[in-house]
């Protein structure tokens, strides 16, 4: 059985002082903290100096979003190869904002999911149905083609490097 699993999404709040802050007490505050992984996931431009914070602690770094591809023209995106060079353990991909907000599909996750797997990375894969879905009694079926869509062609051993959030 896998060990609890607490993630914080920071999401595109605070700047570099407060991240800096943050990731202090966080690492200060969960040190002690034997019976689950943590990590934090604070904006991309911040990911170096938190991880400067974190490092050799329990607290682990993980990226809000990472592209399919591991280089070329792809102007603000940031591959796998990049967060793991920052330091980054893990790769949040489907969040309700990527989805809902930015248009990323089931098809797209499932290529960044195989890509950051690929690239030594874990994966804490969103799933989630819109407030009209809930209402209208859609929760399992949507979080259900999520999932079958965001993992498809893993194997057994890729599925140990996933969280389902």
């Amino acid at each position: 059985m896998r060990k609890p699993f607490i993630a914080g999404n920071w999401k595109m709040n605070m700047d570099r002082s407060s991240a800096v802050e943050l990731a202090a007490g966080v690492k200060a505050g969960v040190s002690d903290v034997l019976g689950a992984d943590v990590a934090i996931c604070p904006p991309s431009v911040y990911l170096s100096s938190v991880a400067e914070v974190v490092a050799g602690s329990n607290v682990a770094l993980g990226a809000q979003n990472c592209y399919h591809e591991d280089k070329g023209a792809f102007t603000g995106e940031i591959s796998p190869g990049m967060l793991k060079d920052v330091g980054c353990t893990y790769v949040i991909l489907g969040h309700s904002e990527r989805r809902h907000v930015m248009g990323e599909t089931d098809e797209l996750i499932s290529k960044k999911v195989r890509k950051v797997l690929g690239g030594g990375l874990e994966v804490i894969l969103c799933v989630g149905e819109l407030l009209e879905q809930r209402e209208a009694g859609e929760t399992e079926a949507v979080v259900r083609v999520q999932v079958e869509r965001g993992l498809i062609g893993l194997s057994e051993e890729d599925m140990r490097n996933v969280a389902i959030a």
